[in-house]
């Protein structure tokens, strides 16, 4: 496993508690954002994309399970692996922890040694995450890089601009309805306007020169290149 191609996202109110799981994993080699609640967890979620997420139950804002539920319902994040972190040991709370869609569980306080090895055992069910990069024809996105380049050259696109171009072209010729984009690029508790995409997919093509992507009216879009 290559670990330093993995990025992890541990969200706890615990700063100490942070501190030293983000030490235990840059010295195996991963790659760890840090969030204080659970709205920053969101956020950064869906800004950095990680490969795993652990969350504290009880942290303020938004708890575990609430950012857990809400990431779920998001096709982005439905195979993302989630690790719960928590003082709650009982049975009860770790069944109702699972239900909500958590891949492990583990107490505090928590063994460095441990949490290490879970985090180890829970990536190794990951296919190698160099499938992310696309590459299609003379176009390559790179989310690790947040590079785009076409025809050799290198392009600048603002962050949503980024993440609806590497959407749609994960899936060339399959059309995306409108509200699917929504939820997947600004997230479920966003309210953007009607215009918004199209003003997105716009940009996109002014920066690409090139008309890679075809609105089907009424219904959403397509990749095509």
């Amino acid at each position: 496993m290559d670990a330093r191609a993995r990025k992890v996202l541990i969200a706890d109110d615990e700063p100490d508690i942070i501190e030293i799981l983000k030490y235990n994993l840059e010295k195996e080699g991963f790659a760890v954002i840090t969030a204080k609640d659970g709205d920053e967890a969101l956020e950064k979620a869906r800004i950095h994309q990680p490969d795993l997420i652990v969350l504290d139950m009880m942290m303020p804002r938004k708890n575990g399970m609430e950012v857990c539920e809400i990431l779920r319902t998001q096709a982005a994040f439905k195979d993302t692996l989630i690790m719960f972190l928590t003082a709650l040991s009982d049975e009860a709370t770790q069944l109702k922890g699972f239900s909500t869609g958590a891949d492990d569980y583990i107490s505090k306080p928590v063994s460095p040694g441990v949490f290490v090895s879970k985090v180890k055992a829970l990536i190794r069910r990951l296919k190698p995450n160099d499938t992310r990069i696309l590459v299609i024809d003379n176009l390559i996105v790179d989310p690790e890089k947040f590079l785009v380049e076409y025809e050799g050259k290198e392009l600048i696109l603002a962050k949503k601009e980024f993440e609806l171009l590497y959407l749609l072209a994960t899936k060339p010729g399959r059309v995306f309805l409108r509200n699917e984009i929504l939820s997947q690029v600004w997230g479920n508790e966003v309210i953007v306007g009607d215009r918004t995409i199209d003003v997105h997919i716009r940009k996109i093509r002014q920066k690409l020169g090139i008309d890679c992507i075809t609105t089907v009216k009424g219904v959403g879009y397509k990749f095509e290149l």
